[in-house]
């Protein structure tokens, strides 16, 4: 407690990326990572199950907190977008008010600095 009766609060995130991926399913850890991040830091957060009767290429995961909107495409090891979702990204990128990323596990200090 400061004087005058005032406190001050300080929120401490720890890294949620620590814990190894898994090899049979390291992107489904990715999302699981960002997904717990994203509770920590007030964002609601979706994620199709099941894509199957999807167009192909709509990025992994959305994640909305007003007044942003931040759509992500979850990579991990030496994955690349292909062709569809390359198309999503100009697509996204170019609409004002969405921000759109590719997220790797190795850049949790970049996504903290987009969630937080």
């Amino acid at each position: 407690r400061e004087k005058g009766g005032t406190s001050s609060t300080t929120t401490l995130i720890v890294n949620p990326f620590p814990k190894p991926l898994r090899r049979a399913h390291p992107e489904a850890d990715f999302r699981e990572q960002i997904r717990e991040l994203a509770g920590l830091t007030g964002w609601e957060f979706y994620f199709t199950y099941r894509s199957k009767h999807s167009p192909a290429g709509w990025p992994d995961i959305v994640l909305c907190r007003p007044p942003r909107l931040v759509i992500a495409e979850l990579k991990v090891g030496k994955g690349k977008p292909s062709p569809p979702q390359q198309h999503w990204a100009e697509l996204l990128r170019a609409c004002l008010g969405v921000e759109y990323h590719e997220w790797r596990p190795e850049q949790f200090e970049e996504i903290l600095e987009v969630l937080e």
